[in-house]
């Protein structure tokens, strides 16, 4: 028996919301009242219609939520991830959200410098109830990006597994799942960044170091400066 909350809109998956709304009506003009057909395009219009770049990654909750993905045009994978499944609950299809950890075998030399690793911890992807049975989807990738880095961009047909590929066109390995966190009906944020400050650090040491500098004034100087006289 399905879960009623994967149907149900929360803070992330906010399909009740007037941006999901005019992205699912756009996404779904033309398209046949078959939950299959609706699926598959609304696949195409988050892989394709948001741009990837991991580098606008934010801990602050609400970058995690679908409206927030949709007004900004561009994510990772985690909120591109919930973008579909949000969309596919605004048209009856039950979705929660999957995490694991994955090697990135083609990353960008610049990315594996700035986590200091190859290992992509809380990978996005979204599982979907179509046929009755749950399968997984990934839309991450943008067919744009696909095409610069050699990589066919990847299908979801509504019926089988769609994963990241092991291999590129010219047979290098890709994309290697290592450990499965499990599925969600919402966003495990709290979960998520735990486990993300265990695997970098130094990015989340940043973080703070630079929130710290922000929130220095030569007021606060002064106020520590009469208060220690």
């Amino acid at each position: 028996m399905l879960d009623d909350d994967t149907l149900q809109p929360t803070a992330f998956f906010d399909f009740d919301t007037d941006a999901i709304k005019g992205f699912v009506d756009d996404a779904l003009r033309d398209v046949d009242d078959d939950d299959i057909a609706r699926a598959c395009a609304l696949y195409l219009k988050v892989r394709d219609g948001i741009r990837y770049n991991p580098y606008v990654f934010k801990s602050d909750p609400k970058t995690f939520s679908a409206s927030h993905v949709v007004d900004e045009g561009v994510s990772y994978c985690i909120p591109k991830a919930v973008l579909l499944g949000a969309c596919a609950r605004a048209v009856g299809i039950p979705s929660r959200l999957g995490l694991a950890n994955v090697k990135n075998h083609l990353s960008s030399p610049q990315l594996i410098e700035f986590l200091q690793s190859d290992i992509f911890a809380m990978h996005g992807f979204i599982e979907l109830f179509l046929d009755d049975k749950w399968v997984k989807a990934t839309p991450a990738f943008d067919a744009a990006l696909c095409e610069r880095m050699g990589v066919v961009p990847l299908e979801f047909d509504g019926r089988h597994d769609s994963i990241f590929h092991e291999f590129t066109e010219d047979g290098l390995q890709h994309m290697e799942y290592l450990d499965d966190h499990g599925t969600f009906d919402d966003v495990p944020h709290a979960f998520i960044m735990q486990e993300l400050e265990r695997h970098y650090p130094h990015l989340f040491a940043a973080a703070r170091a630079r929130k710290a500098d922000e929130e220095r004034s030569l007021q606060a100087d002064l106020e520590a400066n009469t208060s220690s006289s």
